[in-house]
């Protein structure tokens, strides 16, 4: 036998192995994209066909718990010093929020900018895009309302100490200065770092709170807007009466929702779509040509 005919053209034949090794290489290698691709397109599946009632009720409680990104920054901004390193220590609270929702299930938009949009990208009809649409805007009002109200309570009430919401009051204002453009632009990056968070997570069954602290943190620290955490920030400046609804409406969270649901859908969900589609291909085409 020639050197390399067990395995191809190589050249290099391949070393024979007992069962075990066998499963111990199996168990090293790298999950593929195809199996990520699959994972998230059934948890799409999943999530697109719950009742209304059922996402709208998750998607509430996800506003809610975001309001912890919110509390996390506020009480590490006020128990440490004015100095220039702060903003590292401090935006580390920012993760407090996502890791609630995440590890608890909760339905937040951003992540079904990625979830819901595979199973459409894989099923291209009208009833799919029907199903994406009606969850996309019951979880998006849910999310906010959760939103509204944890503001609302967290300006308005005495759950807080007065410092702990004078730091919130200038966790908002820097939140809130950005301009229309620069929020959407920002918001594009954050669409795109939290729908990876979704699809890193289904790539692995390891270090799952290192990924969504470490790209959550990286959001935070960089400014990028988010819809939903960041509408949070903004929305306690309106509860204490520093800014205006609309304004808080159409100078953050408008192009921060166009943001994030660009960032999200094409930067994300479609571009490891497209490399899915362009593998399996080109394994056809590999299989038709070796047939």
């Amino acid at each position: 036998m020639i050197l390399g005919e067990e395995n191809g053209d190589s050249g290099i034949a391949a070393p024979e192995l007992t069962e075990k090794q066998e499963q111990e290489a199996q168990d090293r290698t790298s999950v593929s994209a195809v199996v990520v691709h699959e994972a998230i397109r059934h948890d799409g599946e999943e999530e697109l066909n719950r009742s209304s009632s059922a996402l709208a009720w998750s998607g509430f409680a996800a506003g809610l718990s975001m309001g912890f990104s919110l509390v996390g920054q506020a009480l590490l901004r006020a128990h440490l010093p004015d100095r220039p390193w702060r903003p590292l220590l401090t935006n580390l609270g920012y993760s407090l929020g996502y890791l609630i929702v995440i590890v608890g299930r909760q339905q937040l938009f951003t992540e079904n900018t990625l979830t819901a949009i595979i199973p459409l990208l894989a099923r291209r009809n009208v009833a799919t895009l029907v199903q994406v649409a009606r969850l996309w805007a019951v979880v998006l009002v849910a999310n906010l309302a959760g939103a509204h109200l944890f503001a609302w309570v967290a300006g308005n009430t005495a759950m807080f100490r007065p410092e702990i919401q004078a730091a919130m009051l200038a966790v908002g204002q820097d939140a809130a200065a950005v301009s229309f453009s620069g929020a959407l632009l920002r918001g594009i990056f954050a669409g795109w770092l939290i729908a990876m968070v979704v699809w890193m997570l289904a790539a692995t069954d390891t270090g799952r709170l290192a990924i969504i602290v470490m790209l959550t943190y990286t959001v935070a620290l960089a400014g990028f807007t988010h819809i939903i955490a960041g509408s949070i920030d903004v929305l306690f400046l309106v509860m204490v009466g520093a800014k205006s609804w609309a304004a808080a409406a159409w100078s953050y969270m408008l192009p921060t929702l166009i943001g994030n649901s660009i960032g999200g859908v094409s930067l994300t969900a479609a571009l490891n779509h497209a490399q899915v589609v362009a593998g399996m291909a080109g394994k056809r085409r590999s299989q038709i040509v070796s047939s």
